[in-house]
């Protein structure tokens, strides 16, 4: 990489390492669109999994007074069963274009709802209810790649306080990272040149995860709340301008 290119990934493993510390996820939304123009697809996808073992590891620490292992199983079992659904649907029976576009559409629905209530009433829920949001949330997984969505939307309908939901998405965000890291390595993707890049941007992205976290210490549950809701909006404009841009330069 020239000096250019360098200053863009470092730039960027910075930002997402703030961004993962002061929202817990989002990492791989804010770093892919910098490092696809300066890195290959497999290096990103390496990246983002290898670096989200150590985002996701240190947010779980760091909080470990609000985690209930009790309340997160259910999450994890559940993505455990949707993540082969989606992966399968994936590649062998719908057309991703579509998939994608759809849920970028309910993201932004959804977000843009949501900002603009004030308050809200928690729902409640039980085991069976939260095992089959983390299979939806393990089949977006797998659909789409974005890893934990499904959950950080059921943590704010529940009204969690941001320690206790954090202390849920984070493990499931885990959980999918280790997964994406054995499956990288099983298929022999993971080369000496990434390890090297990784080792590289390392403490950009450490330096970036302990600022966001000072971050996340001076918001409130409601400024967290309006974090969380920009990220889903953010993940959903994501998906939803590429299928855009690409149809209209079909038409053009």
């Amino acid at each position: 990489m020239d000096d250019v290119s360098v200053g863009l990934f470092l730039a960027a493993t910075f930002f997402g390492g703030l961004t993962t510390g002061v929202a817990g996820f989002a990492m791989g939304l804010v770093v892919s669109g910098v490092w696809l123009h300066v890195l290959t697809p497999i290096q990103t996808a390496v990246l983002i999994a290898g670096y989200g073992l150590v985002t996701q590891s240190y947010g779980i620490w760091k909080l470990r007074h609000a985690l209930s292992w009790r309340n997160v199983a259910p999450f994890i079992i559940g993505g455990a069963i949707g993540v082969p659904i989606g992966t399968l649907l994936l590649t062998s029976y719908v057309n991703p274009a579509y998939v994608r576009t759809g849920v970028g559409l309910l993201l932004v629905l959804c977000s843009v709802y949501n900002l603009a209530r004030p308050t809200f009433e928690p729902v409640g829920s039980r085991v069976p209810i939260d095992v089959g949001v983390g299979i939806l949330n393990g089949l977006l997984g797998g659909l789409t790649g974005l890893t934990g969505i499904i959950v950080a939307i059921w943590c704010q309908l529940r009204g969690w306080p941001k320690d206790v939901q954090r202390t849920v998405f984070q493990p499931v965000n885990l959980a999918a990272m280790v997964l994406s890291t054995v499956s990288l390595s099983i298929a022999g993707v993971i080369t000496m040149e990434t390890i090297k890049l990784y080792l590289f941007g390392l403490p950009l992205m450490l330096a970036g995860l302990w600022c966001g976290f000072k971050l996340y210490g001076k918001l409130n549950d409601a400024a967290f709340r309006k974090v969380i809701l920009l990220l889903l909006l953010a993940s959903g404009l994501s998906l939803i301008v590429p299928a855009l841009i690409l149809r209209w330069t079909a038409v053009s």
